[in-house]
């Protein structure tokens, strides 16, 4: 094809492409403007340190999401795994804990956890720049939803057998504030029920947004429950407490 013929055919294309684009002869351009809210009630466990009581000391705030076999009225079941099995068991953790219960038949809404993020800030002795998260499961997505719908206000997430939607994270909204945020996901690499592949999807994302700062742990031989063995690990609360997030409100 010479030149000539060439430029024919790409203004033929565009002149093509902007046809499409143009408002249907049997369709009017309308606007509505409409104001959307939806009231929830969360329930939750809480779990307040030892010395919380004796002090004004502003403490740590740790929120988890459990999977979607907790989900539903039995408040005792959100504490048969991670953090909340831990302090029922008889772990001190030096954080405010807060695991709210999904209600049936819904998924965690990152809406409803920032309000009830704010709840906590007005209730307890929180300190804002210290608000880390982490969940397991429908809860790890959770986690990856919260972590790129409002990045700046965790000051560390942790999802573990999770994943999310890649577009949520190369189209941020706070990207500055996403760029900087720790994130520690774990996976098993025999998990059937969540495919390793959405861990590692939404840590590629999130380097390709600019965060250098992502990394996941990958257990060679675990298969769905890759949350007992990393609950157990001491070094992940010491990573949380290694950060903080001073944008935060």
């Amino acid at each position: 094809m010479n030149r000539i013929a060439f430029a024919l055919a790409s203004l033929i294309l565009a002149f093509h492409a902007a046809a499409q684009t143009e408002m249907p002869r049997n369709q009017s351009a309308e606007s509505a403007e409409l104001t959307y809210k939806k009231s929830v009630t969360l329930r939750y466990l809480l779990f307040k340190p030892k010395g919380y009581d004796e002090s004004d000391k502003k403490w740590p705030l740790m929120i988890f999401l459990h999977g979607a076999g907790e989900r539903g009225t039995n408040l005792a079941a959100v504490a048969v795994h991670g953090p909340p099995k831990l302090v029922k068991e008889g772990k001190d953790f030096p954080f405010v804990l807060i695991s709210p219960q999904c209600p049936n038949r819904e998924t965690w809404q990152p809406e409803a956890i920032m309000g009830l993020v704010d709840e906590a800030l007005k209730q307890y002795k929180v300190d804002p720049e210290r608000v880390y998260l982490t969940g397991l499961s429908m809860g790890g997505f959770g986690s990856w939803a919260l972590a790129a719908t409002y990045p700046e206000r965790f000051a560390a997430v942790a999802p573990i057998c999770g994943g999310g939607n890649v577009i949520d994270v190369l189209l941020p909204n706070k990207a500055a504030a996403l760029k900087s945020l720790p994130v520690w996901a774990f996976h098993g690499a025999k998990d059937t029920t969540v495919k390793l592949e959405e861990s590692e999807r939404m840590v590629d994302a999130f380097k390709r947004a600019g965060n250098q700062n992502v990394k996941l742990t990958v257990y060679p031989e675990a298969g769905h429950d890759s949350w007992t063995e990393t609950y157990n690990n001491e070094e992940l609360f010491k990573w949380f407490l290694e950060h903080k997030q001073p944008q935060a409100k």
